[in-house]
């Protein structure tokens, strides 16, 4: 039997593979909901309102199937829709999720997992509000400063606008702003940009807006530069922020996120309101290359003598550059 011939016989039987994987209104709500967010075991427990028994036997049939992948951190397991699903699986799965936009069980689950997700952020929110006084100091003894400095070589020209999201207290944006035309901070604690506010009073090239990082409130390709300097740990939907990141960058424009190498120090994430233990490399550049992002590079940096957490990374990636005129 040729190559053509096979791959013929083949089809039928994947065809009936995917079919059966969506057969079942459970698989249907999981997948809905794996399709926007990652989401461990928990949450989707919590979403849907179901025992985890149930929702693991579920999880299992579509991982075994191909539909989700999945990745363990600390205790937890995170599922998300398969990257690698075959083309055809895609083009059932837009006929299914089309026929089932209004399904009243569907609407259930999107108002919770909302409930569910602004939960995350909140307490993320409320680790700010109480640390912002001493925030310096527990950066500082957990990560050292060289890392502001490799976030630095991250920039090019002097006449570049640069924004600095979740720029916190506001440390990284005074640094910057002696050095290029303009910086913009986001960030979405008040009380971090209280303390920013104070910090780049003597800068006049430098604007605070408070925002969500999944909502910037800056126009499409206003942006020379964009940082992420210990922030995406703290986000719990990191595709989101990229995809606003890369939608205010120029043409040709940079993305540098500076953060936490995977580890398995759940103690130390708790302790600093984190709500992911870092990343791995082929992670974040999947994350750079879906929302759009060019060359991504991630490289470790070395640990600074003194600096008791985790081991940080340099990634960037850039906007690819427009049609040629």
């Amino acid at each position: 039997m040729n190559a053509s011939a096979a791959s013929a016989t083949r089809r039928p039987a994947a065809l009936l593979g995917w079919m059966d994987g969506l057969a079942d209104e459970t698989r249907l709500r999981l997948l809905r909901l794996l399709e926007r967010e990652e989401l461990t075991v928990q949450e989707l427990c919590d979403v849907l309102r179901l025992p985890q028994s149930t929702v693991s036997r579920h999880l299992k049939t579509l991982s075994g199937a191909g539909w989700l992948a999945s990745r363990r951190e600390g205790t937890a397991s995170y599922y998300r829709f398969s990257d690698a699903l075959d083309a055809g699986a895609r083009r059932l799965w837009k006929l299914a999720r089309a026929e089932t936009d209004g399904w009243t069980s569907a609407e259930q689950d999107e108002v919770r997992l909302e409930a569910r997700l602004r939960a995350r952020r909140e307490g993320a929110e409320q680790f700010f509000a109480g640390a912002a006084q001493e925030w310096e100091a527990l950066r500082a003894e957990a990560y050292g400063l060289r890392f502001e400095r490799e976030a630095l070589l991250g920039l090019l020209p002097a006449e570049w606008v640069v924004a600095d999201l979740g720029c916190g207290a506001g440390t990284l944006s005074a640094s910057l702003a002696p050095s290029v035309a303009r910086v913009i901070g986001v960030d979405q604690s008040a009380a971090m940009l209280r303390a920013a506010r104070r910090r780049l009073e003597p800068f006049d090239n430098v604007e605070l807006h408070r925002a969500g990082l999944e909502a910037l409130p800056l126009p499409t390709g206003s942006c020379d530069a964009a940082l992420l300097v210990l922030v995406l740990t703290y986000v719990p939907g990191v595709a989101a922020v990229l995809a606003e990141a890369a939608r205010i960058l120029k043409p040709g424009g940079r993305l540098v996120v500076v953060d936490l190498s995977r580890h398995g120090d759940e103690s130390f994430a708790r302790r600093l309101g984190q709500v992911r233990l870092g990343f791995a490399p082929e992670e974040l550049a999947r994350a750079f290359t879906g929302a759009g992002l060019a060359s991504p590079s991630v490289r470790p940096l070395p640990p600074e003598p003194g600096a008791r957490g985790p081991a940080l990374f340099i990634a960037t990636a850039r906007q690819p550059a427009g049609p040629t005129r």
